[in-house]
This record gives structure tokens, C-alpha cells and sequence, in this order.
């Protein structure tokens, strides 16, 4: 099962920008995750075609699963 973390921004224009990162560590550490983002934002590290990225929106783990279907 393939793990990623997303993390979620608005930008000056009000729109969503993300960051995926894979293999995150477990369990996650909500301060941390903050923190990076914080940091994120006040190096202004991306710009986007909304902006430059202003605000936190939230962070999510996702889980994907794969399954090979053997065909002929």
C-alpha cells in the first residue's frame, strides 16, 4: 500500500495548491507538519499561476492500493 502526504495551501488568488511528498513518516506529527508549512509559505519557495502561496489549508494522508490484473 502506497502512502503519500498532501499538503494543502491557498494561494494570493485564492486558489488550492498542493505538495505531495511520499513515504511519510507514521504516525505524523500535526506540529511538524505546521511548522514545515509555515516555513513553506514565509520562504515563499513556489509560485503558482494564483500567486504566490499564502495560506495553510490542510494536510491529509492518502493510501493507495494497487492490484496487477494478469490479462491473457
Amino acid at each position: 500500500m502506497a502512502k503519500t502526504l498532501e499538503l494543502q495551501f491557498n494561494t494570493r488568488d485564492n486558489k488550492p495548491f498542493s505538495i505531495t511528498l511520499t513515504d511519510p513518516v507514521e504516525p505524523v506529527n500535526p506540529v511538524t507538519i505546521a511548522a514545515a508549512m509555515d516555513a513553506i509559505i514565509m520562504q515563499n519557495c513556489f509560485t503558482t499561476s494564483g500567486g504566490d502561496v499564502v495560506a495553510k489549508k490542510g494536510a491529509r494522508i492518502i493510501e493507495r492500493n494497487e492490484n496487477d490484473i494478469i490479462i491473457g
